[in-house]
């Protein structure tokens, strides 16, 4: 088994979905460089893109046909101004034309050359799309591609995991492996994510990333709290997150992110406070990804609150602050999430809510719990009790948007995550009677005897439950 960078699990994304925005989007970009390398983007006369199972079905709503679209004009989501993606839509609509790649332009017709398909599933993977174009001279080239959570693509034959990963010093697959090395070389657990991530990049290109990272969640926070008004997508979902700060700041005025920071961070800190902060972060950050606002995905888009809002809260209300925590933070909270992804699944349409923000969960226990000052064994045990409570967790969007129970289950999982922490911490992981081992393994067969209804199909619970057709 590849070894995976905590940089492929916790990365610049957009809004709404990793599975079903960010993989179709990046699909779009790897057909483009499939027909670079087997022709010309000139010879091409017509390209069609269709989507089939979950991707279709919640299509709309988590904006799979615009991620569509862009990819395949070359757009970068990680550097798009998040401001012209509707417009740039309009434009291809109204016209009836794509510029292929950003340079060749092709007749485009919505509902002809792009084409939801809700009745037909691919065997694959729910998340299955198949693009195809069409040359001057009459032959075609076709690619299956399919959204396997976190914004990874895979094909039949070959994954873009495989691009990225590679055999790290110390491989870490399962938790075991974490315990054993670092016990053999006598280092912390983050201590052991700096050495395999060398696999990649250098010490001092690790902590600039992580981070470039937090400047990125802090700044997405910020915007949460600085917008007012109602979510896109027909649902008439109310921003509550600068409604909230506003309360627990009184009549202050901020000029920058820094003012804001600097006045969340004096605020009077009881209980009663930080828990209202903690859901603040978290519904700054997941209003920001259902308005397809740049976010931090960790593992998955629809889970980008959890990491963020424990991470600030540790920041900002407590004593574990400074850049060596914050890195340490997002290297074990990334690494959990790897054994998720290797072990189990990070997609909602494989295995329900507990895929995503179970997930999270998992990573952010970690990772406060190692800059608390935990051992790698309270480490893991965090991970295994915010994991084992979410286990069976249903993804069930109303009307196939990210927005309900989506917005505030990053919450509940973010409080979740925290408790998990303070309970390990205080622990002795030789007592502990499940392992994290045992919790991801658990975790891999409830998604596999899960009703599909409740896998991003928004056929079941409360997609039906609120009877609100797909908007």
């Amino acid at each position: 088994m590849e070894s995976i960078s905590v940089f492929e699990i916790i990365k610049v994304g957009i809004g709404p979905s990793s599975s079903h925005t960010m993989g179709p989007w990046k699909a779009g970009e790897m057909f483009l460089d499939l027909i670079r390398k087997e022709r010309n983007l000139a010879d091409v006369s017509e390209v069609f893109v269709e989507f089939f199972g979950s991707l279709s079905k919640t299509g709309i709503g988590h904006g799979t046909d615009i991620a569509g679209m862009l990819g395949l004009s070359g757009e970068d989501f990680e550097t798009i101004d998040t401001t012209q993606i509707m417009p740039k839509i309009e434009a291809i609509k109204s016209s009836e034309t794509l510029k292929l790649g950003g340079e060749v332009d092709v007749p485009f017709v919505y509902g002809h050359h792009l084409v939801l398909n809700m009745e037909e599933s691919l065997d694959f993977h729910p998340n299955g799309m198949i693009f195809k174009a069409v040359f001057n001279d009459g032959t075609e080239l076709e690619q299956d591609y399919y959204s396997i959570g976190g914004g990874f693509v895979t094909t039949q034959e070959k994954t873009s995991v495989d691009e990225v990963a590679t055999h790290t010093k110390y491989p870490c697959h399962k938790g075991e492996d974490v315990l054993r090395y670092c016990e053999e070389l006598g280092v912390s657990f983050s201590d052991l994510i700096y050495i395999n991530e060398e696999a990649w990049r250098t010490k001092e290109e690790t902590r600039a990333h992580a981070l470039m990272i937090w400047e990125n969640i802090k700044e997405c926070i910020y915007k949460g709290v600085s917008q007012e008004g109602v979510l896109p997508g027909g649902l008439r979902v109310a921003r509550r997150a600068a409604g909230l700060s506003k309360k627990l700041l009184g009549d202050q005025t901020f000029a920058s992110q820094e003012d804001w920071y600097k006045a969340v961070y004096d605020c009077e800190e009881n209980f009663v406070n930080i828990n209202k902060w903690i859901s603040c972060f978290a519904l700054a950050v997941n209003e920001e990804n259902a308005s397809f606002g740049r976010i931090i995905t960790a593992p998955t888009n629809g889970a980008s609150g959890i990491i963020p809002s424990v991470l600030m809260y540790s920041q900002t209300f407590s004593e574990f602050t400074g850049d060596e925590n914050v890195i340490r933070f997002l290297l074990v909270a990334g690494e959990i999430g790897t054994l998720f992804k290797k072990n189990a699944t990070i997609s909602a349409a494989m295995g329900g809510c507990q895929a995503e923000t179970g997930v999270s969960s998992a990573m952010a226990a970690a990772g406060l719990t190692e800059i608390m000052g935990g051992s790698p064994g309270q480490v893991l045990m965090a991970a295994e009790i915010a994991m084992e409570h979410h286990l069976g967790l249903t993804c069930d969007p109303v009307a196939g948007l990210v927005q309900i129970p989506c917005i505030e289950r990053n919450s509940m999982g973010a409080i979740k995550a925290i408790t998990a922490a303070n309970i390990a911490i205080e622990s002795d992981p030789a007592n502990a009677r499940v392992t994290l081992d045992e919790v991801i393994q658990t975790m891999w067969e409830t998604a596999q005897n899960m009703n599909n209804r409740f896998k991003e199909t928004s056929e079941g619970g409360l997609a039906i439950a609120v009877n609100i057709a797909e908007c």
